[in-house]
């Protein structure tokens, strides 16, 4: 595992109440910059977007969608989402713009839903019309849905051809990730329609599902597109270590839960202890012990050309903010950022200002915002 590079932290609390502005001037290894809370009084926020007029849709697990404008965050949520089912990790996750939203109107969505059998992962689309979603069609829909709360995924994007990517859980369930013809614990690839593009790796294998792209996953919580190889970048949870990053290449099998870093949280290894075997896939970088991790972004943008082209991790249980620099597809630095400064870590992206925002997860969430100092 790369080397932790450990940073130099010098912070002045303004302020240090959630749900007034909280102001830090930090000093990192490479850039100085303050946190501005954008909005608070959100419950458990999960996943945020900006729309074209730079007005932010951010995702709260509770099941509802709200919209912060220049005025703060409005106090009705958004109208129009899909029946979601609030239990345990789930709820309603995340969110996605159609790569030609302007055009289009269309908003994509993952939530947990219920049916037969107990609760699973689904995604829809909807039209934004007058600060509404109209129009919803639900894309898909994981069955068997089975009971618990746990790994839902589930983080959505779409790569430079506008196909859209689903990463999914395994539901609590280990064995599903090894079964194609189950999506629990896979990355799903759908054009934006939802039908299935003819080049997936198993559109023509018997027993599979045609919108598996990649299979092996434990419980994915971050996915992001590389700015300059178009390449699905992501990360999922491991149980006691082994949290992993992963560059997803069509039909490959990334392991779990045959192979593991981690071990299971009463103690032991995973399975049979094994790290590595033949045909499975190994990370680019692994934490153990775990950081949970949660959103992820490449930096591109000229508010932080310190910065350009790293990649930012959230962490749930490390309370961080994790940068890791980049040679090609090496990790080659790491810093840890805002350590127990602003909690819990749900979400990472780079606004169209290009300042990085965050997502706290908590009863009385924010979302925050990285200035250069």
């Amino acid at each position: 595992m790369t080397r932790h590079w450990f940073f130099s932290l010098t912070a002045l609390l303004i302020s240090g109440c959630l749900g007034s502005p909280v102001q830090a001037l930090i000093t990192s290894q490479q850039a100085q910059f303050t946190v501005v809370e954008v909005a608070g009084g959100l419950e458990h926020p999960w996943g945020l977007t900006f729309l074209p007029d730079d007005r932010i849709l951010v995702t709260e697990r509770a099941g509802r969608l709200r919209l912060i404008t220049d005025e703060g965050l409005q106090p009705q949520p958004v109208s129009g989402l899909p029946e979601i089912a609030v239990v345990g990790q789930g709820g309603l996750l995340d969110i996605a713009l159609h790569p030609e939203f302007e055009e289009t109107g269309w908003i994509y969505l993952s939530y947990a839903a219920a049916g037969s059998g107990g609760f699973g992962t689904q995604v829809a689309r909807a039209r934004w019309q007058q600060d509404q979603l109209t129009d919803l069609e639900v894309l898909f829909d994981m069955e068997p849905k089975t009971g618990g709360g746990r790994h839902f995924g589930s983080r959505l994007v779409f790569d430079p051809a506008g196909d859209l990517y689903i990463g999914l859980g395994d539901r609590g369930q280990r064995n599903r990730s090894q079964e194609l013809g189950d999506a629990a614990g896979t990355v799903l690839r759908l054009e934006a329609d939802g039908s299935v593009p003819a080049d997936n790796p198993f559109v023509d294998q018997s027993g599979a599902l045609p919108q598996v792209f990649t299979w092996g996953h434990r419980n994915i919580q971050g996915m992001a597109v590389h700015p300059e190889t178009g390449a699905i970048w992501t990360h999922e949870h491991g149980p006691r270590g082994g949290d992993e990053i992963n560059i997803l290449t069509p039909g490959v099998n990334y392991g779990w839960p045959l192979i593991s870093f981690g071990q299971e949280y009463s103690g032991g290894p995973v399975g049979r202890g094994l790290t590595a075997a033949e045909g499975l896939a190994q990370p680019l970088l692994q934490w153990t012990p775990s950081i949970a991790p949660s959103g992820m972004a490449f930096y591109q943008g000229d508010a932080f050309p310190e910065w350009q082209g790293d990649l930012f991790v959230g962490a749930l249980a490390g309370r961080y903010l994790e940068r890791l620099e980049l040679d090609g597809e090496q990790v080659v630095g790491q810093e840890q950022l805002l350590q127990n400064q602003v909690g819990r870590i749900r979400d990472v992206r780079v606004g169209p200002d290009g300042r990085v925002y965050l997502l706290t997860d908590a009863p009385n969430g924010s979302v925050l915002r990285l200035e250069p100092a």
